[in-house]
């Protein structure tokens, strides 16, 4: 009996002090959207990211909560990307990835449809797994080009898309919505209600012009889509405005940095400069072995000293492939931690199974750093960047 009370509240201590040891968040402001979803199996984070955002524009609008298809995104990005493959001679990139731009330019050309319209799950998986779609798909369109016919027959790209049809399925040209017909295009106008004229991309590297938009040289920005190159200052500033005016933004970022955990919920950027410590600091820092310096680094029990990010760190990490196109996510708020610093409140699309349902927090110093772009309405900027802008 005395040994269960004496382990009982040894227990009790142990969970207190585990618990205060961990992240705290409390929301600064947290905007309105839609559910977490899963890409599970497949590529397609930058449909899943941006219609999240488009969903969230919705909301912003006044629009009731609707789940929109991300399928019917990849659906024609795929075939649009394979007329432009071929024309390359294969000199682009052709796979399921792609930019956060994408879902605007097929809204725009194409319209958009529901989820329960267009689920694209054709071969009888709860889930997206595209692993043999995306290997066919290359491996066809890399015969097409390497064909002995010494040219191309008329309906090649016919036969790409039934390939497509049978493991999406295929586009509805019509269909009723909470008692309304549409085809997709008539929806993406009445119902969806965006103009994509309204949305920007934003970005920030130095081996562009600031304040001129540039072609981001990133591999799935397979439509060659331009943003516009802040300053680093400049770029966070638009962030921050954007949350605190009510716009969330689609956030292109990497996260292959040992401080991103989706599962602790949380990215960060840890201070590792040796050369900033001093005394018995550093004489116990060098005593450790590399990794109980990564555990102490990345154990992601409570908050954490991090780098100054700066434009020339940025710009290094992107220059030697540190920084890539890797990820595409959706930030919907600003949170503080219990000391006080800021996060971004990021919501991803990697289902709910982490301790914030789906969600993660990352720093200020993370996104720095870590940004290849955001996508946003033009009316997120302040009135003097619009302006450097020219918007």
């Amino acid at each position: 009996m005395k040994k269960t009370v004496i382990f009982s509240l040894m227990f009790c201590l142990f969970f207190v002090f585990q618990t205060n040891a961990q992240y705290k968040f409390k929301d600064v402001k947290r905007l309105k959207t839609t559910s977490v979803k899963n890409q599970n199996r497949s590529g397609t984070c930058w449909s899943f990211s941006t219609l999240s955002f488009v969903e969230s524009e919705m909301l912003r609008m006044g629009n009731p909560a609707t789940d929109l298809s991300e399928m019917f995104v990849v659906r024609y990005c795929y075939s649009d990307k394979a007329t432009k493959y071929v024309r390359l001679h294969g000199s682009l990139n052709f796979g399921g990835g792609g930019a956060g731009i994408d879902p605007i330019y097929v809204i725009d050309k194409y319209g958009i449809v529901p989820e329960e319209v267009y689920k694209g799950l054709e071969i009888g998986e709860e889930s997206h797994v595209h692993g043999e779609m995306d290997e066919i798909l290359k491996s066809y369109v890399d015969a097409v080009i390497k064909n002995k016919n010494k040219k191309l027959t008329p309906t090649w790209h016919k036969s790409f898309d039934n390939i497509l049809d049978s493991y999406l399925g295929e586009i509805p040209k019509n269909f009723k919505y909470k008692g309304k017909e549409y085809t997709p295009k008539s929806f993406a106008k009445e119902y969806v209600k965006i103009n994509p004229d309204d949305y920007v991309t934003i970005s920030s590297f130095t081996h562009h012009d600031f304040y001129k938009s540039f072609v981001v040289e990133v591999p799935d920005n397979w439509l060659w889509a331009e943003a516009y190159n802040l300053p680093l200052n400049e770029m966070v500033e638009v962030m921050d405005n954007a949350i605190k005016t009510g716009y969330t933004f689609a956030w292109a970022s990497d996260v292959s940095e040992d401080g991103f955990s989706f599962r602790n919920g949380v990215a960060i950027v840890p201070e590792d400069d040796l050369d900033k410590m001093e005394g018995t600091e550093r004489e116990k820092w060098e005593k450790l072995t590399k990794r109980e310096k990564m555990k102490q680094l990345y154990s992601f029990e409570n908050p954490t000293k991090e780098k100054e990010i700066t434009q020339e760190m940025r710009q290094k990490a992107f220059d030697n492939y540190k920084t890539t196109d890797d990820h595409g996510m959706h930030i919907i708020g600003i949170a503080k931690d219990q000391n006080g610093k800021e996060y971004y409140t990021v919501k991803n699309s990697w289902d709910t199974n982490n301790i914030y349902d789906g969600y993660f927090y990352a720093s200020k110093a993370f996104v720095k750093y870590k940004t290849m772009s955001i996508l946003l309405h033009k009316d997120a900027l302040p009135k003097k960047i619009k302006d450097k802008l020219k918007l």
